[in-house]
């Protein structure tokens, strides 16, 4: 039987020891690990795998031996409780063996859990589970978590009390990350906010969210957009100091002006700009490229992404004699100037 993806969410924390099996495929990968431990997790509980009430299978072991799955099937552990036989990378190489345990399934067998890549609609193994009368199935898709799988991660990790500016930032930074990468983000931020009774805050996801390539630059690009030309000759000196290169340097400066254009251009408005970034910006960094935005305004935005494409091309030519660095301190300058004319 199909479990709509409606569905799937709260089968997954909730799984049925009465049905023999359950089928989770999809392309990406991690997504498909993550719905799979927490399968198998709510069948054994906390101490499942250490009571050895878990058995683990590959799909080309099981081609090798059929026989491995109906004795993980029907294993008894030391331990009661529930057990799960969980196969991975399976594929229609291991259709009679998948087939043979469902149909000789018994209450008091282990539950199987299977995880396979993306199937297409012909394919066997997806049939049998779609066409079973106990077992289900359940693909998982590349979309974004919604908000009550947000919501529920967070429960998880112990976050209760958030802000409703702190969940706007969360559902932007779910859409921008990886499964894998946003769930440790969320542990992340659970134990910084250990010990603290205030309500989660965009600064403290901020503190915890993984950096963007450009943030090194970042004190360097602000000073540029805030109009502050006397700051940049101190601050490009140490960066040269550090090895910066002026090409990076100036790819950097193209995405942040870039990225101040896409918020002041929107229809909706700077905050609505900000609010579509990919990747997402948050709590007291968003807020200052917000007023850069505002400050800057469309049209001189424009120009002054004109500015960095004609340095970047100069820095990039073949005839370029000039020290590159000098040029690049000199367009910057010449960009923190622009807001005050």
């Amino acid at each position: 039987m199909k479990l709509s993806p409606r569905d799937a969410p709260a089968y997954f924390a909730r799984p049925d020891p009465t049905r023999p099996g359950l089928l989770i495929y999809g392309a990406d990968a991690m997504r498909v690990a993550l719905r799979r431990q927490e399968v198998i997790a709510a069948l054994l509980g906390p101490n499942g795998e250490e009571e050895m009430r878990l058995t683990r299978m590959a799909g080309p072991e099981l081609r090798k031996d059929p026989a491995l799955l109906d004795a993980a099937m029907k294993a008894q552990s030391f331990f009661p409780g529930q057990r799960v036989a969980f196969l991975e990378e399976a594929n229609d190489a291991v259709i009679d063996a998948v087939s043979a345990a469902l149909n000789e399934w018994q209450e008091g067998d282990a539950v199987l859990v299977i995880t396979a890549v993306a199937l297409k609609p012909t394919s066997k193994l997806r049939k049998l589970f779609e066409s079973h009368k106990a077992a289900y199935v359940a693909a998982i898709y590349d979309d974004p978590p919604s908000r009550a799988e947000i919501e529920a991660a967070l429960k998880a990790a112990g976050l209760n009390e958030i802000s409703n500016d702190a969940m706007r930032d969360l559902t932007a930074l779910s859409r921008a990350l990886d499964p894998g990468d946003f769930r440790q983000t969320v542990e992340k931020i659970a134990l910084y906010k250990i010990g603290d009774p205030e309500p989660l805050q965009p600064e403290d996801i901020a503190l915890c969210a993984p950096l963007s390539v450009e943030a090194e630059l970042d004190e360097i690009l602000h000073i540029v957009a805030e109009a502050r030309p006397g700051e940049v000759g101190p601050v490009m000196k140490r960066l040269r100091a550090q090895g910066v290169q002026p090409v990076g340097l100036c790819m950097a400066a193209s995405r942040h002006f870039r990225a101040l254009y896409t918020a002041a251009s929107d229809p909706g408005g700077v905050a609505k700009g900000m609010s579509s970034l990919r990747p997402p910006v948050f709590g007291p960094r968003r807020d200052r490229m917000q007023r850069q935005a505002q400050n800057w305004g469309a049209t001189r935005l424009e120009d002054a992404l004109t500015m960095i494409t004609d340095t970047d091309l100069q820095l990039r030519s073949a005839g370029q004699t000039a020290p590159p660095m000098a040029v690049l301190e000199r367009t910057l300058i010449r960009l923190s100037m622009m807001p005050r004319t």
